[in-house]
């Protein structure tokens, strides 16, 4: 199976990166076909609302989207990781599902297989809670088949992430693929 990690972190050694490696390398041994695409250092330009797409068309911007797009549609699994940046997503992350919006209906037709990977500072028991419910919501929208999610709490810097145990936890999801 083809899986794309779309990674959204600033920090390219974070926390987040970390846990997106575990699941790659646990994918990667299942004998999967991994492709990582790093939305943080890509150019890619809010969505205009123009409509010109139709969420069904080309989209007016010439972009690293356009590439994101080839890989997302060629791809049997997704898999979005981000640090938890005020209880939701990253911007780098928020603004490509943002512009997903010029192909809505071809990606909700493949009703591709899904995992969200998130890493945070705070340990508290509803830290993940508006993050996960976003995501969940996304995949009821799109069609999307959630097969896991990583809510790394606790995991504010690299020594904090490396005690817990959600590098087990996110190498033993790509595994499980």
């Amino acid at each position: 199976m083809r899986i794309l990690v779309v990674k959204s972190s600033p920090h390219k050694k974070g926390s987040s990166n970390l846990l997106a490696d575990e699941f790659i390398r646990g994918a990667r041994e299942k004998g999967h076909e991994v492709v990582e695409f790093d939305a943080a250092r890509s150019s890619i330009h809010p969505c205009l609302g123009c409509d010109k797409c139709a969420m069904n068309g080309k989209c007016i911007q010439d972009d690293d989207m356009a590439t994101l797009e080839e890989l997302i549609l060629s791809s049997e699994m997704m898999v979005l990781v981000t640090p938890l940046y005020y209880y939701g997503f990253s911007s780098q992350l928020k603004l490509t599902i943002d512009r997903w919006y010029s192909f809505t209906t071809r990606l909700s037709e493949k009703r591709m297989r899904t995992a969200l990977i998130v890493a945070a500072w705070d340990d508290k028991d509803w830290t993940m809670n508006d993050v996960a419910n976003h995501y969940r919501t996304l995949c009821h929208y799109m069609n999307f088949k959630s097969v896991g999610e990583i809510l790394g709490k606790g995991c504010g810097n690299l020594s904090m992430t490396k005690a817990t145990d959600y590098p087990r936890k996110a190498y033993e999801l790509g595994k499980s693929i």
